[in-house]
C-alpha cells in the first residue's frame, strides 16, 4: 500500500510539472495586458508538492485507474491555468474548454445529465460578473474554468468551493493593498477545485 501511495504521489508530481511547463509554453511570447493583473512567477515547487499530496490522497481514497487518469488530466489543466494566469493574465481555452468538452461528452454518452447542469449553474453568475466588469474584474477564462469545476464536482461542492475562493481572493487582495487592482483569479479557482479533489468530493 505504501508503495502505491508513493507511486501516486510521484505520478501526480510529474503531472504538476507538466502543467507548469504547458502553462509557460502557451504564455511564451504573450505580453500581459496593460490593464490586467500584475505578471508574476507561479510557485512551481509548491504546486508540484500539492499535486504530489493530491495523488497520494486519491490513492488513499481508493480511486480506480479511470478516476485517477481523469483526475490527472484535470490536474494538468488546473496547474496550467494557474501558471498561465500568473504569468500573463490569461486562461487559455485549451486548458478549460478541452477538458470541459470531454467531461460533458462523457456525461452525455453515459446519460449523466447532471454534468451539463452543474457546468451551467456556476457559469451563469461568473459570466454575469464578466459582463458587468467587461472582462476586467472577472475574465472569461475564469468563467470557463468555473464551468469546468462545476461539471467535474457537481453543483453543491463547486458553488461552495468557488464561494470560498472568492472570499480568500478578496481577503488576500485586501491584505496586500490591491483592492482596486485586477488579480489573477484562476489560481484561487484551481486551488478550490484541487481541495475538493483532495477531500474526495468528485462524484
Amino acid at each position: 500500500m505504501i508503495f502505491t501511495i508513493v507511486l501516486g504521489a510521484a505520478a501526480f508530481a510529474a503531472v504538476g510539472c507538466l502543467g507548469v511547463r504547458l502553462g509557460e509554453a502557451v504564455c511564451a511570447g504573450i505580453a500581459p495586458f496593460a490593464d490586467g493583473p500584475r505578471p508574476g512567477r507561479p510557485p512551481t515547487v509548491w504546486l508540484v508538492g500539492a499535486c504530489a499530496i493530491l495523488g497520494a490522497s486519491l490513492v488513499l481514497h481508493g480511486d480506480d485507474a479511470t478516476r485517477l487518469a481523469l483526475s490527472a488530466i484535470l490536474t494538468v489543466a488546473l496547474v496550467a491555468c494557474w501558471t498561465s494566469d500568473v504569468r500573463c493574465g490569461i486562461v487559455p481555452d485549451v486548458f478549460t474548454l478541452a477538458p470541459l468538452g470531454a467531461v460533458l461528452l462523457a456525461g452525455v454518452l453515459q446519460q449523466e445529465w447532471w454534468h451539463v447542469f452543474a457546468a451551467i449553474v456556476p457559469f451563469v453568475p461568473f459570466a454575469a460578473a464578466a459582463l458587468a466588469s467587461k472582462g476586467r474584474g472577472m475574465g472569461w477564462g475564469d468563467v470557463k474554468l468555473a464551468a469546468l469545476g462545476g461539471a467535474v464536482l457537481g453543483i453543491g461542492p463547486a458553488m461552495l468551493a468557488f464561494a470560498g475562493a472568492c472570499i480568500v481572493a478578496v481577503g488576500i487582495a485586501w491584505v496586500r493593498g490591491r483592492r482596486t487592482e485586477p488579480i489573477a483569479f484562476a489560481p484561487y479557482l484551481a486551488a478550490a477545485i484541487g481541495v475538493c479533489l483532495f477531500f474526495g468530493l468528485m462524484p
